[in-house]
């Protein structure tokens, strides 16, 4: 007679049941009602502690403010600072131009003026969220694109940008988001009307921030590249997009070639940045010294030689000191690169150790893990091998070049920040598989 095996049979898992909260995580209208009020009440606590005055006056007393109090007052894309200096091509037009249009709506620095600045600034900063959330769908599935989009949403960089500062920060961040988006979108076989809106949308980028234009050739040449291997044509589609962008520019190019009698495509303080940065009295980061708009002196200067002389004058200082002093230019450069990537110290270490506030060290240690967030994101793609490496990598490594050796401002970086984010993200997706991987690995029987 067989013995009867009393074992109890193993225990079969219960089929799991997808998480109720998954829908909500990945949900994008949720993600954006998040941004949205976050940013709105941030900005309603700042107004709630400010005199309704101040907030009309000293947020516009900034270049873009008084270029855009000139426009609004009849006098054209003039006067940088705060007095009649004539026309100027100090930065390119849209954002002076948007304020603009809200002085005549609301009035030249009035309080209403303000709070319908910092509503255009907080609705293109939430709506970041769209063109990152599915840019990270595209690259590694919906958990990447929506916990690129959750992160944005509760960056306090982002948040703080969009009441603190007066400039096109948050404007820029969105159009940058929406080219990483539009970019991964014309990997794929596309036609001339997606090239010609891809030209549009970067000649709208260089019209808000001129340094974007440093990623222009090396996104296009991906693209054509990729085009290429992908046996596509390519060529006509390419200069289809540059047209579209030419077109964008040509304008305001032609404009400063009327006022200055000299070829300035885009903007012409570049001479200024670079003397600011590296001058005998120069700092790591910036504190408006040795600026026209603070210094009555640099002021006068301005006003008698005029604006391109006088860039060019304050280049050719700046780089008589760089060949004279290389050793500390290069000190200066390496506190630039470490407070661009802090998000705005020299010293982080330092000044986490000894600052009392927990907002300044929650702010300083957000902006530390996703820098190195997005270096592990990078490397992962490397060693996945994907082919988006290339184009997600050079906003980080390139863009923040040009302020390495001129000037480092927190809001500098914001432009970029979306696409940091998602790397950050990609890495996090990483090492949340490596760590499932090692928890379902069956334990070694023991010997």
């Amino acid at each position: 007679m067989a013995r009867k095996n009393n074992k109890p049979a193993p225990a079969v898992p219960a089929p799991t049941k997808p998480s109720c909260l998954r829908p909500a995580a990945t949900s994008l209208p949720l993600i954006l009602l998040v941004a949205l009020l976050l940013r709105a009440l941030f900005a309603w606590d700042y107004i709630r502690q400010n005199p309704r005055q101040a907030l009309g006056v000293i947020p516009f007393l900034e270049e873009a403010g008084n270029i855009a109090a000139s426009l609004a007052t009849g006098h054209g894309f003039s006067s940088p600072f705060r007095i009649d200096t004539g026309s100027t091509a100090w930065m390119t037009p849209i954002y002076p131009g948007l304020l603009a249009a809200i002085f005549r709506v609301f009035g030249v620095r009035t309080f209403e003026s303000f709070v319908a600045a910092v509503a255009l600034n907080i609705l293109a900063s939430a709506f970041v969220c769209i063109p990152v959330f599915y840019a990270g769908k595209k690259i590694a599935g919906s958990a990447v694109g929506a916990g690129a989009a959750w992160l944005w949403a509760i960056f306090p960089n982002a948040i703080l940008n969009t009441f603190q500062s007066m400039w096109e920060a948050s404007l820029a961040a969105l159009l940058v988001a929406l080219i990483l988006w539009a970019t991964l979108k014309l990997d794929e076989p596309r036609g001339w009307p997606a090239w010609f809106s891809y030209g549009l949308l970067w000649g709208a980028t260089l019209m808000t921030n001129a340094t974007i234009g440093g990623l222009l050739p090396l996104l296009l040449g991906w693209l054509a590249y990729r085009a290429w291997l992908a046996g596509r044509p390519w060529a006509g589609r390419l200069a289809l997009s540059l047209a579209a962008l030419i077109l964008c520019c040509v304008p305001w190019t032609v404009r400063n070639y009327e006022v200055f009698h000299a070829f300035v495509p885009l903007r012409s303080v570049f001479g200024l940045q670079f003397y600011v940065g590296n001058n005998e009295h120069a700092q790591e980061v910036w504190l408006g010294e040795q600026h026209p708009i603070h210094d009555s002196a640099e002021r006068a200067e301005y006003i008698q030689l005029g604006e391109l002389a006088y860039m060019q004058e304050k280049q050719r200082q700046a780089f008589a000191y760089v060949e004279t002093h290389p050793a500390r230019v290069l000190r200066l450069m390496a506190g630039r690169f470490i407070a661009t990537w802090s998000g705005g110290t020299p010293s982080p270490l330092a000044d986490f150790l000894r600052t009392p506030s927990l907002w300044f060290r929650y702010v300083l240690l957000f902006n530390v893990l996703a820098a190195l967030g997005a270096l592990a994101g990078i490397i992962v793609l490397i060693r996945r091998r994907s082919p988006y490496r290339f184009p997600l990598a050079v906003f980080p490594v390139v863009f923040p070049c040009a302020y390495y050796v001129t000037l480092a401002y927190p809001r500098y970086r914001l432009p970029i920040d979306p696409v940091l984010l998602l790397l950050c993200t990609v890495s996090v997706q990483s090492l949340a598989r490596l760590h499932a991987t090692s928890s379902d690995s069956p334990p070694i029987a023991p010997k």
